[in-house]
């Protein structure tokens, strides 16, 4: 495919697509029955989708007994923790085996013209992004999704909270199945502008903004506390009525779905006239200039609510660097 029909280069090889990142269009045109047939078709497939088909897995055929899971065991939780590790290995593996080891795509759509492993560093293990986002994530990132994971199951097989069903309350299941995605966007833009406080930020955050230029193994390469609270998204479930499913397709979406705004390119190329949407911009600008696009992709506009919202402009630019002018100011008027 040709990346040129689609962004531009600049000189150092980094690509910027031509269109623009929007918010959701029913902020502005809430009517428009056209746009909301294109919307919730790219709200549900791909990613969605994959996302369901996972959980029904783990529903199936990976979950232990309800009588099991009333107990904590370290049987049952290093199963899910071995599930959990064997998943994100082949998926986000697969991913950086062949865009960023074959670079099978080249540098086609890739918004940072290098690779992580063109780029040795002291800030990481062995000097190597990938060797430390690899090992981090299945030192901490993992475990702590599964400890999220563990928890949450532990509370339901106890009915700890209550246990709504599909029989009986299918249209206010389907109804939290649809708004999930909102609640994840919405739980990350909060826990992720919290650790972005600067004695959060140095002891927690940096860790996961050291791979100014990430890829799929820096998706969950963080703070054991950033982890617990990113995956702790699933507990939204014990608070609202809903249901054990709903919560584990809620992880799942934080924890396969984390590749998304790390996998560097605009598309991946699946066979010559095919490719994948990564949806990555936005996250990809938040860890270029830090201190922007802290939400999701503008499905709820956290961002534009609160004056972060970046979208590769000048104008966005601008913004920033007024932004940080202020910013600027404020501190040196307290010093």
């Amino acid at each position: 495919m040709d990346d040129l029909a689609y962004g531009t280069r600049n000189k150092r090889g980094d690509w910027t697509p031509n269109e623009r990142p929007q918010i959701a269009f029913f902020w502005s045109t809430p009517f428009d029955l056209k746009k909301w047939g294109s919307f919730l078709i790219g709200y549900v497939w791909p990613w969605n989708v994959f996302h369901m088909a996972v959980t029904l897995l783990y529903w199936y055929y990976v979950l232990p007994e309800w009588e099991t899971m009333k107990t904590m065991s370290w049987d049952w939780a290093l199963r899910l923790y071995a599930v959990n590790c064997a998943g994100i290995f082949v998926m986000y593996g697969a991913i950086e085996f062949f865009y960023y080891f074959k670079r099978r795509q080249g540098t086609r759509f890739k918004y940072n013209g290098k690779f992580p492993s063109e780029q040795p560093s002291d800030v990481f293990w062995f000097k190597s992004q990938n060797i430390d986002n690899f090992l981090r994530s299945f030192l901490w990132g993992i475990p702590m999704w599964t400890l999220v994971e563990v928890l949450v199951l532990w509370c339901y097989a106890n009915e700890y909270v209550y246990w709504l069903s599909f029989e009986e309350h299918p249209y206010w299941l389907a109804f939290v199945l649809l708004i999930s995605p909102m609640i994840h966007e919405v739980n990350f833009f909060f826990i992720h502008r919290a650790i972005h406080w600067p004695p959060l930020y140095k002891w927690i955050h940096s860790i996961h903004h050291n791979s100014v230029n990430p890829s799929p193994w820096s998706s969950l390469s963080m703070h054991p506390v950033e982890t617990f609270l990113y995956h702790g998204v699933a507990f939204w479930h014990l608070v609202i009525p809903s249901n054990p499913f709903l919560a584990l397709f809620q992880l799942n979406m934080a924890g396969y779905g984390a590749v998304n705004g790390h996998i560097g390119f605009e598309k991946l190329e699946l066979t010559e006239g095919a490719s994948l949407d990564s949806h990555a911009y936005l996250h990809y600008l938040h860890h270029k200039h830090f201190e922007v696009n802290y939400g999701g992709d503008g499905l709820i506009p956290l961002d534009k609510w609160f004056g972060t919202w970046h979208d590769g402009s000048k104008e966005s630019d601008e913004q920033m660097q007024a932004r940080y002018a202020k910013k600027v100011a404020r501190v040196n008027a307290g010093s």
